[in-house]
């Protein structure tokens, strides 16, 4: 087949190189002129993703994968058409569809019979039949579900381990009637290969999930599950906090039975999904008080690891406070959504001098992120906030005048730790 692959991000460009890798002729489409430029040399344009550097050198050496900034003709050279686009939400989960508009109406105009059009960014349910069929068939003059197929089918996958991700996890998929859903089903059948999984109630692969409207929402839904999950260990760990009582073996001995499945607790949750999704799908059930109740319990948890920290430490007016870790994850150079933001506000708000420091960041790097870069300044009390595995090894002589850590992870060991206030959320 001739695949176009539209945005060449974190996840859109492993998916152009595992395409290219089963020996189909692929072609990314990018706004970004130096993005186009770096996929044509060979060269990854993103650091952190396994195995990329490698595969995306293969693929574009044997000739099944380049790179263009012109969507439309990029389109009309394909049989199928991925997108993965991304897609902005304000802080209530009010969806910016305007990037992928563009992206679409530039696909329109492409777009030739017979085409399958496969949308995989995270989208509000109903979006792919109601708003991306009209404009696909506005801007082509083609009828949706009769001169090309279109259907959903989310991405499941974590930056970083995206190839593997992508054989571990079936492949969702549902279209705008039952030929799109056939056909979707049939393309990504050619493009992937999945494990053997006996924990599946089906064969690992790709799962028919018969409308978009069900693919869209099994991506909303296991995505506010965690979000859920998380608020309800959060809420646990803060009552915890309040009794004396170590909620990790709590956790633990509850996990050991098979109908629980508590998440961990933690300072924050970050990325582009798990704090973003949860508010998608209040957008389209604004009466779903659980989901809301989980996604609040979850925002506060910053203020509340600074909380913990004012009460270890006393009045932190004027103190210089060390956050360890900017990115939203350990391992990962990324900060969307992170925890490190609303910590640095909680912390100013309590008058202290918050700074910043990651391994993975260069103090250019956070200052541009507009997170002020340790650089040296005494500090005498610490926030770990991101789980980093070089925090594993963490010591008192790494910060000789921090007095208070609060671990908000758990990452650091305890037992290197004694001597000073080390606090962890939830005992």
């Amino acid at each position: 087949m001739n695949i176009c692959v539209v945005a060449l991000g974190k996840i859109g460009l492993p998916l152009a190189v595992q395409f290219a890798s089963k020996g189909h002729k692929v072609i990314g489409a990018d706004v970004n002129d130096k993005v186009v430029e770096l996929v044509n040399a060979g060269v990854e344009p993103f650091p952190g993703e396994h195995d990329l550097d490698v595969k995306l050198k293969q693929a574009v050496d044997a000739g099944l994968l380049t790179a263009t900034a012109d969507t439309a003709s990029a389109v009309a050279q394909s049989d199928a058409v991925v997108v993965v686009v991304p897609l902005f939400v304000d802080a209530e989960g009010v969806p910016d569809f305007g990037w992928m508009d563009a992206a679409t109406k530039a696909i329109a105009q492409g777009l030739k019979p017979g085409t399958l059009v496969s949308y995989e960014t995270t989208l509000p349910v109903g979006t792919t039949r109601t708003r991306w069929a009209p404009m696909l068939a506005e801007g082509s003059g083609l009828t949706a579900g009769e001169d090309f197929h279109l259907v959903f089918s989310p991405e499941r996958v974590l930056t970083g381990r995206v190839f593997a991700d992508l054989r571990r996890y079936p492949k969702l998929v549902g279209g705008i009637d039952e030929a799109s859903t056939r056909r979707g089903v049939e393309f990504y059948e050619q493009v992937l290969d999945f494990d053997d999984r006996e924990d599946l109630p089906q064969p690992n692969g790709v799962w028919d999930l018969g409308t978009a409207e069900a693919s869209e929402l099994a991506k909303l839904a296991e995505t506010t599950y965690r979000d859920v999950n998380i608020g309800l260990a959060n809420q646990f760990a803060r009552f915890a906090d309040q009794n004396g009582i170590d909620v990790k073996k709590v956790i633990e001995a509850c996990n050991s039975q098979p109908y629980s499945h508590i998440h961990q607790p933690g300072i924050a949750v970050g990325g582009h999904c798990i704090p973003i999704y949860p508010r998608m799908y209040l957008w389209n059930d604004p009466s779903a008080t659980v989901v809301r109740s989980a996604r609040e319990a979850n925002a506060a948890m910053p203020e509340y690891a600074v909380d913990l920290l004012a009460a270890a430490y006393g009045d932190l007016t004027g103190v210089n406070v060390l956050v360890l870790g900017a990115a939203y994850r350990g391992g990962v150079k990324e900060t969307a959504f992170s925890g490190v933001f609303p910590t640095v506000e909680a912390l100013r708000a309590r008058g202290a001098h918050p700074y910043v420091s990651d391994p993975m960041y260069t103090a250019e790097e956070l200052a541009a992120h507009g997170l002020p870069p340790h650089q040296g300044e005494t500090v005498t009390a610490a926030i770990l906030q991101a789980d980093h595995a070089e925090y594993r090894t963490l010591t008192p002589a790494d910060l000789p005048d921090v007095t208070v850590l609060v671990d908000g992870r758990r990452t650091t060991d305890p037992e290197a730790w004694k001597g000073v206030r080390r606090v962890v959320i939830g005992g």
